[in-house]
């Protein structure tokens, strides 16, 4: 039996290894979401929407810059309501041909955030009415963004993903300085440190897909 030059070579072992992890790459590509639509769209909300709290409602009442009461809250609503939806078309897109148990965590994962955040405005709603207003805000920004840290911890054991875990460390941690610092001062505190904390860990991630890449 005799090969014919126009025959392609059999790979090497090297050339081998190289093709599986060039497919796997792609693969990874097409199944897992950008990381950075999962960070930086909420990163930019808490940047801009916190910061914009604290220039109205700075600590002992003061009005850094002059805005109407309603705007900082509407527009941290509005910025987390986009980044709400960008993730959501990012994460479907990437993850239409997933199915079985990764499905399935994904979806839980989802839905313990949705009934999560309706717990914290049913808890909050009915107590913040007997605290004065800038107690009562300090209430509804800090059991946000605890509940934040909390999911995200729950999601870095759930995907054995660190940099989502440690973010949940981050945020958890800023949480805490920002209550102790007090009102006004949270706001900035979670603006900068969370906010800022947010977009670090999607450009982190997306240097991590790279490397894998």
């Amino acid at each position: 039996m005799t090969v014919e030059d126009d025959d392609p070579a059999p790979l090497d072992a090297a050339s081998a290894m190289r093709l599986i992890h060039e497919q796997r790459a792609t693969t990874t590509r097409h199944l897992e979401p950008d990381p950075r639509l999962h960070y930086w769209p909420w990163g930019v909300a808490w940047l801009v929407g916190f910061g914009l709290y604290f220039l109205r409602f700075s600590p002992d009442g003061r009005t850094l810059v002059a805005m109407p009461q309603w705007l900082p809250l509407t527009a941290l609503f509005v910025l987390l309501g986009g980044a709400a939806a960008v993730f959501a078309v990012g994460s479907a897109r990437a993850w239409r041909h997933v199915t079985g148990d990764s499905a399935r965590r994904g979806s839980w994962y989802g839905t313990a955030w949705g009934l999560g955040f309706l717990s914290l405005f049913a808890v909050a709603g009915r107590v913040s009415g007997s605290l004065p207003d800038d107690l009562a805000g300090l209430l509804w920004s800090a059991l946000s963004v605890a509940l934040t840290g909390a999911l995200h911890l729950a999601g870095g054991a759930i995907w054995l993903d660190r940099t989502l875990f440690r973010l949940g460390v981050w945020l958890t941690a800023v949480n805490i300085a920002g209550v102790l610092a007090g009102p006004g001062w949270h706001a900035l505190v979670v603006s900068v440190a969370g906010g800022g904390g947010m977009l670090l860990a999607g450009e982190i991630a997306r240097l991590h897909r790279r490397d894998r890449g």
